[in-house]
């Protein structure tokens, strides 16, 4: 395996106290593919404010608000998302759903 050296070792990550998580089969597995760039940010936004559980309660209005979308596209963003099977959804609550395959 090659050697990478930290760029900036002041700045290093760390797990943070709260539970977050971005799984890297959403790329390996081409998740990322089913969903145009509003899906991924609002996949992203559920990920980020979601408990171990994926649950997360966030309206189309503070949602489109945080990302800077339309209602409407984030109805979309929700639809391809639903699509992706990323998530499942019943007004007003969101679950990040655990991804198929081998990790």
């Amino acid at each position: 395996m090659t050697e990478k050296p930290v760029l900036a070792p002041a700045r290093l990550r760390k797990v943070p106290e709260q539970f977050s998580w971005v799984d890297q089969r959403l790329v390996r597995q081409e998740y990322i593919r089913r969903c145009d760039a509003r899906g991924l940010a609002l996949y992203l936004l559920l990920l980020t404010f979601s408990d171990a559980q994926g649950l997360s309660y966030y309206s189309d209005e503070r949602a489109a608000a945080l990302l800077s979308l339309s209602a409407t596209d984030v109805r979309e963003a929700r639809r391809q998302l639903i699509e992706a099977d990323l998530i499942a959804y019943e007004r007003p609550l969101y679950q990040a759903l655990s991804l198929g395959g081998a990790s």
